[in-house]
């Protein structure tokens, strides 16, 4: 998977967005481009989007689909973020900057409306499925350094050379160049590609099966259970497991909320727990935004916990919590910065 869609609270998108000016159907076999690609699975969904990993007949390659939702406020995302996907791709034609790669972008007519669509490299699993896999005990200083050196020379491209701020960097938004289990690595598993829709897919309909999103459900419920029971039971140790083999190079992706420095979009930027102070009091923000959130990154990597997990209550709001965690870990900011920030009366 090669864009990061951030997936929301539940396991799939649900139906409900499924309609005019939302998300357009997919069936594996469908094809796109004239039947140059060619759907193959489900690899994740967004608010604006779903991804899919579909077979280029043209180049005999696994490549990431992404399917934007067709309402007009959408395209107009979708377009901005190729456009900043094909100046990254210009700037990088040895594909070595760590960023991942926009190969390809078109129209796609459907039942919904018009959706725009891109094609980037197909890539493995995010930075949040391997802490994930480790069962959140941290990966080791070693490890830690080998992707925190393939973030920063994809963060140096952008901020140095071509002046792009992130403004979303999340382990959600960094993927490995494979996936952890070769299995599901459709080039090593040779997983052979299918070129045409399976006996039995009906036409149109949503792209699950409501009895086997409850049969997900009822198996993970299951899981839970079995594991606070062994919890409960002494003696009991849950082991970290083996990450010999797994390939920790990476590369930045999802630049639906990424700006020029000189043209930003938007005040409101990056995920809770990764937001920089300036944006929180208001002080304006630039590349070292991206930079606050990979350390936040750096941190969650070796650890497994979030550096900063803000909440609200009766008595303060989220943004009041996290920066008093900031300051207790970093002491209070310096009194050069915040008289000129526009939130400072009410945080400092």
């Amino acid at each position: 998977m090669s864009c990061s869609p951030s997936s929301g609270s539940g396991e799939d998108e649900g139906v409900d967005a499924y309609r005019k000016g939302g998300y357009h159907a997919v069936r594996v076999g469908d094809a796109f481009a004239g039947g140059r690609y060619v759907a193959q699975r489900k690899l994740g969904w967004g608010h604006f989007s779903t991804v899919w990993l579909a077979y280029d007949t043209l180049s005999s390659k696994f490549v990431a689909l992404k399917i934007q939702k067709s309402a007009k406020e959408y395209t107009q995302a979708a377009l901005h973020e190729m456009e900043l996907l094909s100046a990254i791709a210009d700037g990088d034609p040895s594909n070595s900057k760590c960023v991942v790669r926009l190969l390809d972008h078109f129209m796609h007519a459907g039942p919904n409306g018009q959706h725009y669509c891109l094609v980037v490299e197909s890539l493995g699993d995010s930075l949040l499925r391997l802490i994930r896999y480790n069962r959140n005990k941290g990966i080791g200083l070693n490890r830690v350094k080998t992707i925190c050196r393939s973030i920063l020379v994809g963060l140096d491209y952008l901020h140095r050379e071509l002046g792009i701020i992130h403004t979303d960097l999340k382990p959600e938004n960094v993927l490995l160049v494979s996936t952890i289990n070769p299995a599901k690595d459709p080039v090593r598993s040779k997983f052979t590609p299918i070129l045409e829709r399976p006996e039995g897919y009906p036409n149109g309909g949503y792209p699950f099966g409501m009895n086997q999103k409850k049969l997900k459900i009822m198996t993970r419920r299951a899981l839970v259970k079995i594991s606070k029971r062994r919890m409960s039971m002494g003696g009991y140790v849950e082991m970290e497991r083996s990450m010999d083999g797994i390939d920790l190079r990476c590369k930045v992706v999802d630049f639906g909320n990424a700006c020029l420095f000189d043209k930003q979009i938007s005040d409101d930027i990056q995920t809770r727990q990764y937001r920089a102070p300036e944006v929180i009091i208001g002080l304006g923000y630039s590349f070292s935004v991206d930079m606050w959130s990979f350390a936040c990154i750096a941190f969650e990597l070796a650890t497994g916990d979030l550096l900063f997990a803000p909440k609200n209550s009766p008595e303060f709001t989220e943004d009041e919590d996290h920066l008093a965690l900031m300051m207790e870990l970093l002491g209070r900011m310096p009194r050069k910065v915040t008289p000129f920030c526009l939130l400072t009366s009410l945080f400092i």
